[in-house]
Formats: C-alpha cells, structure tokens, sequence
C-alpha cells in the first residue's frame, strides 16, 4: 500500500510527463453521445471522440460511482482527491461518500478537494499537492495549504461554441442568448464554482485578447505562480497565447495540456482555458 496518493477525476487533463511526474491515479467520467458510453480514460482516442461529438444529437456526462472512487482509496494510507465543481457535477458528492465508505473499513487520512473550477485549475492542484508532499508536509498542513490555493486560483476562457454547456445546463439559455447574439464571442470565467460571463467582445481575435488581458485584472504576485493552459485540439493557437502570455507576464511556469474526453465534451473543438 503507498503512503500518499492524489485521486483525481478524468477532467483533471494531463500530459504524459505530468503523469510520470505526480503521483496520481484518475477516476474516470463516462461520456455518452446518442446512446454510446465512452469512459474517459486512457483508452478513449479522444479526436475520434471529438468527431463523433460533431455529429451527435445528444451529448451528456455522467459522475464517476462512489465505487470507482472506492477502489482508489483503498490504495494508500493518505489521499488526496481532485474533483471539479460540486456545483456542475455529482462528482464531488460521490467522491465524499466514497471517503465515508472506505473510513468505515479502517483508519485513513483522506480529503476531498471540490476545486471549484475544471480542467487547467484541477491540473494547477494536483501539481500543488505534489509540491506540497514532495516538501513533506503532514497531511493537515496539505489540506490547509491546497484550500487557501484552491481560494486564490482563478479560471477564464474562450470557446467557440457554448452548445454543450447550454445542453448540459452549465449555463443558462439567457445567458447564452445574450452572448451568442450580434456574433459576441464572450470571455468567460468561474465564480464560486459556476460559470459566468466575463466580457462580451466581437470576434475571436478581440477574446483572446481579452483572454490575456484578464490577468493582470485579476492575478497578483505573478512571479510565484503557475499557469495551465488547457486547449481543445488547437495546440497552435494554445502555444499563440501562451507567447502573448509570456510578453506581457512573468510568471513561475507555463504549461500547456490537452483537453482529454470530459474537458473537451463542454470545451468543444477549439476552445482554450487558462488558470492559475
């Protein structure tokens, strides 16, 4: 049994050498397209995935089982979990009942973090929890530290299209209505773990922009801090604003990831996010 493991849902996005570099196990989403379950997880060739996404009627997601969080658990005297925004998934829910279940068996130190965003701010934790255990940190001074993290991240992004998320109920018709008339491309953000509205501006070109301006609205003691970007099978145009990003900030590191199934299936093809 290992001593310390970071559990995290399939929208935590990763890289190949992300994954040899934390000590981290991924619980996967299932993803259903018409009447077709994909599971978000290594074997999924996400651009097929991408494709048949084009072309379905009904695109849904469904939270990973308390089972699945289960099995994970089990695996280590300490864990600490990852989860996107209790507010748009039942992932969250699950993972804690999870917890409940397996302290039930026996003694463990395990944590929930409901990370309150998605994708490149899940990637931003993980990455957090590891520094924090590769300094050696007790388990209560990781809880501590990743929250106040946690409290202090920040998410933006521009997509192409927000037909998923209005599917899906991520955000409201309203709200989509507005930003989809007179050809509004808006920037949009995290609040608490919903999804908001930043700025409305016309064209991709002006959003991107915005994108990059957003961070010094928004961002403080940049020098200390990491940046993820998670992009949705456009790596040129992620690499292009990571160069925007560089001329204008100083910032610790910046990374680029790709979207896997569930960051893609609201990202949608083209879309990019940002957080740090």
């Amino acid at each position: 049994m290992r001593e310390r493991l970071i559990v995290a849902d399939s929208c935590c996005d990763l890289t190949e050498e992300l994954k040899n570099k934390l000590d981290i196990e991924l619980v996967p989403l299932t993803l259903q397209l018409d009447d077709v379950d994909y599971l978000d997880d290594e074997n999924l060739n996400v651009n097929e995935y991408i494709e048949n996404m084009k072309k379905a009627s009904s695109v849904k997601t469904a939270a990973p089982s308390p089972k699945l969080f289960m099995d994970k658990f089990e695996q280590a005297k300490e864990v600490f979990c990852i989860t996107l925004s209790g507010k748009l998934s039942a992932t969250y829910s699950n993972a804690c009942l999870a917890r409940t279940m397996v302290l039930e068996k026996g003694e463990k130190l395990i944590h929930i973090f409901d990370t309150k965003s998605a994708a490149a701010s899940e990637t931003l934790v993980a990455l957090k929890i590891q520094e924090c255990i590769n300094n050696k940190m007790s388990f209560q001074e990781i809880v501590d530290t990743v929250t106040n993290y946690i409290a202090d991240m920040k998410i933006f992004f521009v997509l192409e299209n927000l037909d998923n998320l209005i599917k899906n109920g991520r955000i409201s018709k309203l709200k989509a209505m507005i930003v989809s008339a007179f050809s509004i491309k808006p920037v949009m953000y995290g609040v608490d773990g919903e999804i908001e509205v930043y700025k409305k501006v016309r064209g991709l070109k002006k959003a991107y922009a915005e994108l990059v301006d957003s961070i010094s609205e928004n961002c403080s003691n940049i020098e200390d801090k990491k940046l993820v970007i998670t992009h949705c099978n456009c790596l040129e145009r992620a690499k292009e604003i990571r160069n925007k990003i560089i001329e204008k900030y100083n910032f610790k590191e910046i990374l680029i990831v790709p979207a896997r199934g569930l960051s893609s299936t609201y990202e949608n093809e083209g879309g990019i996010i940002i957080s740090y």
